[in-house]
């Protein structure tokens, strides 16, 4: 037989109402008959009958994680961050409990419209998008109109990692200073002595290739230094292998390549072996993200670190970031929260000194 909210009530010798402030938790209730209710919905295993309580409630338990790919180590950390963050404080019994649900779009544009379509008929309490944005004015208004339908309907929106669209204030948004990276990344290799870099950029339609090679190309022109070739692909391990060929074709005397990530550095690393170019002895290879995931014998020079981790939970937490991600580079701008990464304090000399040297091959 199923056991109901009255059953609970009578167990715990309390109102049905009590019991169901104590699983919503939008009221407060002593701490002694919180866990008599508690004990009670145990004791007879008592779930919340979700999409009843959502319509009453007007939302639900329910957030969603909208990501590019979840294939992608960087997304994967980052959802994952995302949804400890939601679970902290909860205790499993009943009040505070969400349920994170991952929503891979593939980079499309539509799916990523038909998943908020979907999240709002599910009157979700939350929802995140991660990752950049397509530049596309159509696709750019179409989507803040779903956002605004999410807000004015009670559910919080934050963008990690994407700027606000123009005219949209209903979402928080945690942006990251993608243009920094480019230049931090470019100046260390030109710090080096390269001349000849090439780059193996991500989608030439997302706001963070467009952010990245702005900063790369801003610091080649500070130091004076023609912009070497450029090929644009998926933020795949594939993409960086296919990318590489066509680089070095473009120009033989390459002593360096920036990749959009670090997946796509994994792929540039593989193709320069195949060629049999050394890292860092011929080519110096630097990476954007500094993943913690399991690397091949030739990880590159220069990873520029922005700590997945810490901005994911953030915006699932709280909507502005604590101390700690001040601390670690975050920037308050315009209403957004911006982080610019950091260069790691420890092992900055060993994996430059191992990974990144001075180009030796000939120049020309």
């Amino acid at each position: 037989m199923t056991v109901t909210l009255a059953d609970v009530a009578a167990r715990a010798g309390v109102s049905p109402a009590t019991v169901s402030r104590v699983l919503n938790g939008n009221y407060p209730v002593a701490a002694s008959t919180r866990e008599r209710v508690l004990r009670a919905v145990d004791e007879l295993d008592y779930v919340l009958n979700g999409p009843a309580s959502s319509l009453a409630a007007a939302t639900s338990d329910l957030v969603g994680v909208l990501v590019n790919d979840i294939a992608d180590p960087f997304f994967g950390i980052m959802a994952s961050a995302a949804q400890s963050a939601i679970g902290e404080g909860a205790t499993g019994r009943g009040g505070g409990e969400k349920l994170a649900v991952v929503c891979n779009t593939g980079g499309s544009p539509e799916r990523e419209l038909t998943y908020l379509t979907l999240l709002q008929r599910q009157r979700a309490a939350a929802v995140i998008l991660m990752g950049g944005s397509l530049e596309d004015p159509e696709h750019l208004a179409a989507t803040a109109g779903k956002l605004t339908k999410l807000a004015a309907a009670g559910t919080r929106v934050v963008l990690c990692g994407r700027p606000p669209a123009p005219g949209d204030a209903s979402a928080a948004a945690l942006v990251f200073d993608n243009r920094t990276g480019g230049r931090l990344l470019a100046e260390h290799l030109l710090g080096l002595g390269h001349r000849r870099i090439g780059y193996v950029a991500g989608p030439a339609d997302r706001t963070t290739t467009r952010h990245r090679l702005e900063g790369h190309r801003e610091a080649l022109a500070a130091a004076g230094v023609p912009e070497g070739p450029t090929v644009h692909g998926p933020y795949d391990r594939a993409s960086g292998h296919r990318a590489t060929a066509e680089l070095l074709a473009r120009d033989p005397h390459l002593t360096a390549v920036v990749a959009a990530n670090d997946t796509v550095a994994l792929g540039v690393c593989a193709a320069l072996r195949e060629q049999g170019l050394s890292v860092p002895g011929d080519v110096s290879v630097a990476g954007f993200d500094d993943l913690r995931s399991p690397w091949t014998r030739s990880r590159p020079s220069r990873p520029y670190d922005c700590p997945c981790t810490r901005r994911a939970s953030a915006p699932a937490a709280s909507p502005c970031p604590p101390r700690s991600l001040l601390r670690a580079g975050w920037r308050r701008s315009r209403g957004s929260w911006w982080c610019g990464g950091r260069r790691r304090r420890r092992g900055v000399g060993a994996a430059t000194s191992r990974r990144s040297r001075s180009p030796s091959r000939p120049r020309n």
